[in-house]
């Protein structure tokens, strides 16, 4: 299982190798390059732009007293997007503008949306919405006094 990783490293090279050398075959290789930070430029630019709508579609939501955690997954499926994009080769290209479309995004949040918890309250992080009335009592502390004229402390 610890094998899996190189694994699929070593796969993805070979698949990225060869889409590289069938199309560097048929097209040359300068313009296979030139298409390569071609693809990736017009794919972070999209990701940048998809990314911005969707952080102001989370504060309009936030805003609204509503849970953004669709766009939340929406933002993970854009930043995987745009790391795929920034590695250079058609496959990593092909896999990311996937991500990039709204079917898959969809498909994508429907996935993980009952395995994401969305915690929205005004209290601190373990505010559970129970309040608890009762009395309390201070006893062995000690009142400190000021003197505003000296700044020293008295006990």
């Amino acid at each position: 299982m610890r094998w899996l990783p190189f694994l699929v490293l070593f796969v993805l090279a070979w698949i990225e190798i060869s889409i590289f050398i069938q199309v560097a075959h048929v097209l040359g290789v300068l313009l296979t390059l030139v298409l390569v930070v071609f693809t990736s430029l017009i794919g972070i630019s999209l990701v940048k732009n998809q990314g911005m709508k969707n952080i102001i579609l989370m504060q309009q939501k936030l805003q609204m007293g509503e849970s953004p955690a669709a766009e939340m997954i929406k933002s993970v499926s854009l930043i995987l997007a745009g790391f795929l994009l920034l590695l250079p080769g058609f496959f990593t290209d092909f896999l990311g503008l996937l991500l990039l479309l709204p079917p898959v995004q969809k498909r994508l949040t429907l996935k993980l949306m009952p395995h994401l918890r969305v915690w929205r309250g005004q209290g601190g992080a373990n505010d559970s919405g129970v309040t608890v009335d009762g009395e309390y009592e201070r006893k062995g502390s000690t009142l400190i006094e000021h003197d505003q004229d000296e700044g020293e402390d008295r006990k």
